[in-house]
């Protein structure tokens, strides 16, 4: 049985992760900062939650250090945590910036960094990080400058360690949605065409796609999931 951690596990997309890996058959170590339940999850022995503050490494730390020592091996990781907000050039400070790049790569360094070392010792690993458009083109961060500029470094980040993990079976992967189908959303843009949004489930099923033996021979793989939008 293949061992997955998802960070952001209470959130939409994170819930839709959360039930399409626990229906793939594998393991779920869900890190949520609330620790919250899931409700439809409640009682699965393939399922745990933990309430975790990631932008305290050394509360990062100790839960990693744990979390692979009762496991042995954790073969994926996603990385779904994250928030936005929006400013263009007249309303973003750089203490703005600074609490988006905490927000969306913080977040995802320390135990992304950590996974991937554990990774590299057992020559196999998945590590699936979210970004955005707004973080591959400017056009889409002009109104959410912090936003794209936090996301950017996610792509980055991605090929230094396809880099480091030239040789080894070992892929970090950035997804690409576009605007999610989520009642959020639907209710900051009551006006817009919904059904143009990408589904969590659609992204669930190709973070699914990306942690599966049917990836294996991709690398360094961006994945665009635009819906019609």
């Amino acid at each position: 049985m293949k061992q997955v951690l998802i960070t952001g596990a209470n959130g939409n997309l994170g819930t839709a992760a959360v039930k399409k890996f626990l229906d793939a058959g594998y393991r779920v170590i869900a890190v949520a900062r609330s620790g919250s339940a899931l409700g439809f999850a409640s009682g699965n022995k393939y399922f745990e939650l933990h309430q975790v503050d990631l932008s305290k490494t050394d509360e990062v730390a100790d839960f990693a250090e744990k979390a692979i020592h009762l496991y042995g091996s954790i073969e994926a990781a996603l990385f779904l945590a994250g928030g936005f907000e929006a400013g263009d050039i007249h309303h973003t400070s750089e203490t703005g910036v600074q609490e988006m790049i905490t927000k969306n790569f913080g977040t995802a360094y320390t135990l992304s960094n950590l996974f991937f070392r554990h990774m590299m010792d057992y020559n196999y690993g998945r590590l699936v990080f979210i970004g955005a458009k707004a973080g591959l083109e400017g056009s889409f961060s002009k109104n959410a400058i912090a936003y794209g500029l936090s996301k950017s470094l996610l792509f980055h980040y991605a090929e230094i360690l396809n880099a480091a993990a030239k040789g080894k079976n070992v892929t970090a992967s950035v997804v690409v949605p576009s605007i999610i189908d989520t009642e959020p959303n639907r209710e900051a843009m009551p006006d817009a065409d919904h059904s143009k949004w990408v589904k969590p489930e659609a992204i669930a099923d190709l973070l699914e796609y990306i942690c599966s033996n049917r990836s294996d021979a991709l690398r360094e793989p961006v994945y665009k999931i635009y819906g019609e939008d």
